[in-house]
């Protein structure tokens, strides 16, 4: 049998890899056209085992997400977008186990190594039997014996993602706010508050960075997380009621063109 050269296989290998990137740019470039409705397939994991969260879990129906549907479109509408509905959340059935851990403070070569770890696992974990341009996969918690949830993150590159959520119905509003907010880092959006702080940056994290007086802000700007009431102070918002898209977060994501 005949063993392919080195050079044959370094070929072989840039061949892929130059395949892989002009895949994943093509799919931004049509992801962020918005000329097609996108859909957002979520997928409830029981992130501590509880009866609890198995509960509300089999309560849980795609109208339970439709405030981010509704929120989408009217910010987009507002910037000009012509596409009436530019996301579609659809419920994919439980999914039972959960999905390798986001790396706490580690080097880049661990975030890479997760995140491709990540990407592989959502294909073979895909409970959803239909077409889905994004997945968010969230796993739940019950607030009775989790009063702090973990880090979620949403990543462009796979267009998949994770969220640490409550499982309770009156927190539904707030869980939708992550969702939304992970759901635009899928799309290129950065996020726009302080990690050692929570509070978002000053102007690009504030809803209304030209109001005056600036505090209290009236809304949090969606990828700054928080609604700044003072310099030093912020406050979660309670729905996406409470949330806007500013304008650095609508170009990243090509709401206004370049």
């Amino acid at each position: 049998m005949l063993i392919p050269s080195k050079g044959f296989r370094v070929a072989f290998l840039l061949a892929i890899l130059i395949f892989v990137a002009t895949d994943t740019w093509l799919t931004r470039i049509r992801s962020t056209d918005w000329t097609v409705p996108q859909w957002l397939i979520i997928y409830p994991i029981n992130g501590d085992g509880s009866y609890a969260t198995k509960k509300y879990i089999t309560q849980l129906t795609s109208s339970n997400f439709s405030s981010i549907e509704t929120f989408i479109s009217e910010e987009a509408e507002r910037y000009g977008v012509q596409l009436k509905n530019p996301i579609e959340v659809k419920l994919a059935p439980e999914v039972s186990e959960r999905p390798p851990a986001i790396p706490v403070e580690g080097n880049v070569l661990q975030v890479v190594w997760w995140s491709l770890r990540l990407r592989l696992w959502s294909k073979t974990h895909d409970t959803y039997d239909g077409p889905g341009d994004l997945k968010l996969f969230v796993q739940y918690y019950d607030p009775e014996t989790h009063k702090r949830l973990g880090h979620s993150t949403g990543l462009q590159k796979g267009r998949v993602g994770i969220v640490n959520a409550f499982s309770s119905h009156r927190q539904q509003p707030q869980n939708n706010v992550v969702i939304a907010h992970e759901l635009l880092h899928m799309f290129g959006a950065s996020d726009k508050y302080d990690l050692s702080t929570s509070l978002p940056y000053y102007p690009h994290g504030y809803a209304e960075p030209h109001k005056q007086p600036l505090y209290p802000q009236r809304w949090a700007e969606l990828m700054g997380g928080r609604i700044p009431v003072s310099e030093s102070e912020a406050e979660i918002p309670a729905s996406l009621r409470q949330s806007l898209i500013g304008e650095k977060t609508a170009k990243e994501i090509n709401w206004i063109r370049q």
